[in-house]
């Protein structure tokens, strides 16, 4: 398992901006994901782990973009139609012989392209008469060639490292034949939740207790980041045996991940189990849901600490959660921010960033635009499209105003 230093991380006493927590991760942590040979055909949704470089020019030769015949543009009439003799016949995945001077020949989409000939005129465009050919006037020279190397030149990198991995990515891989890429080990990471008022869905629920919805929501969103959760269980209010798990943990996973009980509160014993065990940064994010927020190391294996509430958790899961596990994982991070129109106003306070759960609507003239979602803060998160995005700075929102908005969607992987 990867191992970073206590010194990764110094303490910040002050609420710490979303950004500035994520350039601090990547900044400061090291990619923690190791690398090995997949099959093509088991690589969707893995994480590239070295470029991919063309070996071969693609396509691998001038060939036919449509079916029709092949010619010279020297044999073409200055004006008025053309005449040529038929000389032989090119399927796609057969050779061709080099035809005589002024024949045309009939080739198909994808055929190589006879030798000496540079146009190819399209079957619907000329008229066969006995054993000629007559071309209309005014094709253009080089007319339905695809010349090799015209997609892709030998020796261009076609797909960059750090790349997760669509079927786009394996056509493309493919086509340059290769069998196998060298891919990142998915990471590891132990999931818990916390809190003795936790039980798993499924259970009989106790007079005081409460379904734990952060574990099968944030396993769910490391399975979509390309990570492998480990479900650990809850830990329990009880400090021995919470610390003595957790540092179980970090001996065989990349990552620690909680939620709940790394406040101040009496009950909340992760952030000391921690401390006690390696180096933490607590963080008090600028942020709205969310602001209790823990990050260190445990024996040298990074982790982090989500709230326990699950509409926070899931806030902090998409500002902090996933770019921490893209980094470690050796991931780019090419998710596009894309900006709706404010169909509401609200005021806001200064100085930390604030994410609402918003549904799309049509507006007037058609162009979407963004309205708050029903209900409360998870039934709200449910019903909502995606959440918008205010930054620290904005203090209020007028119907109207360009907003950044992550729909839900935007919880999936890198792939660009």
């Amino acid at each position: 398992m990867g191992r970073v230093s206590p010194e990764c991380f110094d303490a910040a006493s002050a609420p710490m901006r979303v950004a500035d927590a994520v350039a601090l991760i990547r900044a400061r942590l090291p990619i923690l994901s190791g690398h090995e040979s997949v099959p093509l055909g088991e690589a969707d949704g893995r994480i590239l782990a070295e470029d991919v470089v063309a070996p071969l020019d693609l396509p691998p030769f001038d060939n036919a973009a449509v079916d029709g015949y092949a010619l010279r543009a020297a044999d073409l009439a200055a004006a008025g139609e053309t005449r040529l003799i038929l000389g032989g016949r090119v399927p796609a995945g057969h050779p061709a012989a080099d035809p005589d001077p002024g024949a045309a020949v009939r080739i198909f989409t994808g055929a190589p392209m006879p030798a000496g000939t540079d146009t190819v005129a399209m079957q619907e465009d000329l008229r066969v008469d006995g054993g000629s050919v007559v071309l209309p006037a005014g094709l253009v020279p080089g007319s339905n060639r695809r010349r090799a190397g015209e997609d892709i030149a030998r020796g261009s990198t076609v797909i960059r490292a750090g790349t997760r991995l669509g079927l786009q990515h394996i056509a493309l891989a493919a086509a340059c034949g290769l069998p196998a890429l060298t891919l990142r080990t998915p990471l590891r990471v132990a999931l818990f939740s916390t809190g003795d008022e936790l039980t798993p869905a499924g259970q009989p629920l106790p007079p005081a207790g409460i379904f734990d919805a952060n574990r099968p929501m944030l396993a769910a969103l490391l399975r979509r980041l390309g990570a492998v959760p480990i479900d650990l269980g809850i830990l329990r209010d009880e400090p021995g045996p919470l610390q003595a798990r957790i540092v179980a943990a970090a001996a065989s996973h990349d990552l620690i991940l909680t939620s709940g009980g790394v406040s101040v509160g009496e009950e909340d014993h992760v952030r000391a189990a921690v401390e006690a065990s390696g180096d933490l940064t607590f963080w008090r994010l600028a942020i709205k849901p969310g602001r209790p927020v823990a990050l260190g190391t445990v024996a040298g294996t990074p982790f982090i600490g989500l709230p326990g509430n699950p509409a926070a958790a899931y806030v902090i899961a998409l500002a902090v959660l996933r770019p921490l596990v893209l980094h470690l994982s050796g991931a780019r991070d090419t998710a596009a921010e894309m900006v709706v129109r404010s169909g509401f106003a609200r005021e806001k306070r200064p100085g930390r960033r604030e994410y609402l759960s918003v549904c799309l609507r049509a507006g007037s003239d058609g162009l979407p635009e963004a309205i708050p979602a029903p209900g409360g803060a998870l039934s709200g998160l449910a019903a909502s499209d995606g959440l918008v995005e205010l930054a620290e700075d904005v203090t209020a929102i007028r119907v109207g105003d360009a907003l950044p908005y992550r729909p839900h969607g935007a919880f999936g992987g890198a792939a660009s």
